[in-house]
């Protein structure tokens, strides 16, 4: 059987599944989670193996060190999958929620209820742990789940897949709910964005090469997850220790998620206080900083940039800098050069925090805060299935709600029209 025959026939059984799988209790569902989380740290050794042959085939790929970060389980890491499975777990179940009722004249009444989208296919790269999250995520809210994995995980996100099925049918799951395409070849995906009728929504996790490439080309709606371009705006009433942890944070704590910071923007005015200590800072952790003329006054050994470099989503220890005049030079180059993500202000002026907030078109906009909080966990969602940049259906992290659609109940007593 052929790659594309093989993907149709895994939809087809969680397509089946998908009808018994809305059904559950959510005493169910929480049994079946629990039971997951319970075989991910039962099955850890098993799990760090593959974990560990994937990071040895990256090494000899010369894969980067931020890539490499994303790649690695660790039994902290995998505690931590675990224990978002829990905490989804304990959330409310969003299936069947009434989100409004009313009776018309003539007596119908009609009930406007939440339900699941149905079968949900994942297309991410590196990350071992979406497997988890997708499928916590997607058997809370009812739905079957398709995963399509990158090549560089695949050991691990098989291994994973497997424990959680397994676990998850011993616990009242219905069999093939949880589906994973075992194979690197790129064909897989084409089958799996043109199966109408079969996949109700595909929602591609990865570089920006990826999502475009499923945007462009899937037949099944998308909803599309986007490059994190993320900026943080220093103000001229910015508490500068506060600015510098600010963006220290926003850039070194994890700088290959997309929701780490690109560009740091600096008013003019703030910027003799602000610069020199965040140019160390920076320059003691390894950052390598890009700049326009106006930050380059502060360090010559900073590296000039280019136009293209402002649009970079770098995914490691590399930033943009630039001295702007205004606020509104700052939203500006946000505007231009965002992806509508994650932007961030810090400031001790009430009217600029408002102001900015309004004027920028992102999924999360902060203030006095970093941009690495853009996550499910952190947003108390348990964890995500992505961070969609788009405007229909889901925007900024997707937790639950975000994987349910609705449906009107009617009752009436004869009425005909």
């Amino acid at each position: 059987m052929g790659v594309q025959e093989t993907v149709r026939e895994q939809a087809l059984e969680a397509k089946y599944a998908e009808i018994d799988l809305a059904l559950l209790s959510d005493q169910i569902k929480n049994k079946i989670l629990f039971a997951m989380a319970d075989a991910l740290i039962i099955e850890q050794g098993r799990i760090l193996n593959a974990n560990a042959l994937d990071m040895k085939l990256g090494r000899e790929k010369g894969m980067r060190g931020s890539f490499l970060d994303r790649l690695l389980l660790t039994d902290v890491r995998l505690e931590a999958i675990a224990d978002g499975l829990r905490k989804v777990a304990q959330l409310p179940n969003p299936v069947g929620q009434i989100v409004d009722g009313r009776t018309l004249p003539n007596g119908l009444t009609i009930t406007k209820v939440k339900v699941p989208l149905g079968l949900i296919g994942i297309i991410y790269e590196a990350r071992p742990n979406v497997t988890a999250d997708a499928i916590g995520l997607c058997i809370k809210s009812g739905n079957a789940v398709i995963l399509k994995g990158g090549s560089e995980a695949i050991n691990s996100n098989k291994v994973i897949s497997d424990v959680l099925a397994v676990a998850g049918e011993h616990a009242g799951m219905p069999k093939g709910a949880i589906q994973f395409i075992n194979t690197a070849d790129r064909t897989a995906v084409d089958a799996l964005i043109t199966l109408n009728g079969l996949v109700d929504v595909v929602i591609p996790r990865g570089s920006a090469g990826l999502i475009q490439m499923v945007v462009k080309n899937s037949t099944v709606p998308v909803i599309e997850t986007g490059a994190g371009v993320c900026h943080t705006y220093v103000d001229f009433s910015a508490n500068v220790d506060m600015a510098v942890a600010i963006a220290f944070n926003a850039k070194v704590s994890r700088p290959s998620t997309c929701n780490a910071m690109e560009t740091l923007l600096v008013h003019k005015d703030i910027a003799e206080k602000f610069m020199p200590l965040m140019l160390a800072k920076y320059k003691q952790a390894g950052v390598i900083i890009i700049g326009d003329d106006g930050s380059r006054k502060y360090d010559d050994k900073i590296d000039a940039a280019t136009e293209s470099a402002w649009g970079t989503e770098y995914g490691d220890l590399h930033v943009n800098v630039k001295i702007v005049n205004s606020m509104e030079e700052a939203i500006e180059h946000i505007r231009k050069y965002g992806t509508g993500h994650s932007e961030a202000i810090v400031t001790e002026n009430y009217a600029n925090a408002r102001r900015f907030q309004a004027a920028i078109d992102a999924a999360a906009v902060y203030v006095n805060a970093s941009t690495r909080f853009t996550d499910g966990f952190e947003f108390g969602f348990g964890a995500e299935i992505g961070i969609s940049t788009q405007k229909l259906h889901a925007r900024g992290p997707m937790g639950l709600p975000e994987l349910t659609t609705f449906k009107y109940l009617i009752n009436g007593n004869g009425q005909i029209r």
